[in-house]
């Protein structure tokens, strides 16, 4: 490496940044908008029922999405070491990362003094937040212009909207 490429470098943590995908994000926050529209009434505890079904739907959708990539270089004749296995997993992560604010949205709401429907709607505003964010995050990483961004975040905004909608038309 030249000590110009070595000047304009980054650290690891920066180029690892540099290559990160935020696609695992924004569907992490569509699976979690999902589950809270689709959990409808829970048990006796459903506050903490919601947050362990959020963080464990978010855990085992992240374990499919690495055994789909390892498996999938598997099959491009690609021998998977530990290597491959730690990247694909560290690649696949934003999946539970996305499922936690709003799992930690519904573990706070007794404080804001919120009922349960209050916490299920505080956690369906803040999963939708969270896909709007991924998502412009993607296109500014990406390189994308400031139009791009926004298209990418109104885009994202109506989508978790329209799942966000399932919940007024099924009255949960």
């Amino acid at each position: 490496m030249s000590r110009t490429e070595r000047a304009t470098a980054g650290t690891p943590a920066q180029e690892r940044r540099a290559r990160t995908d935020y696609t695992g994000g924004v569907y992490g926050s569509m699976l979690a908008t999902s589950v809270i529209v689709g959990a409808g009434t829970l048990g006796s505890f459903p506050r903490a029922e919601l947050v362990i079904l959020l963080v464990l739907t978010g855990v085992v959708f992240w374990l499919a999405h690495v055994h789909a990539q390892v498996f999938g270089a598997r099959l491009t004749h690609r021998t998977p070491d530990r290597r491959v296995l730690l990247h694909v997993c560290r690649d696949e992560w934003p999946i539970v990362q996305a499922a936690l604010p709003p799992a930690a949205a519904v573990a706070v709401s007794p404080l804001l003094g919120l009922d349960v429907e209050g916490a299920l709607w505080l956690a369906l505003s803040v999963a939708v937040a969270g896909q709007v964010g991924w998502s412009a995050a993607a296109a500014r990483r990406a390189g994308g212009t400031w139009g791009l961004v926004t298209v990418t975040a109104v885009v994202n905004l109506v989508l978790g909207l329209l799942i966000l909608s399932f919940k007024l038309f099924l009255k949960h």
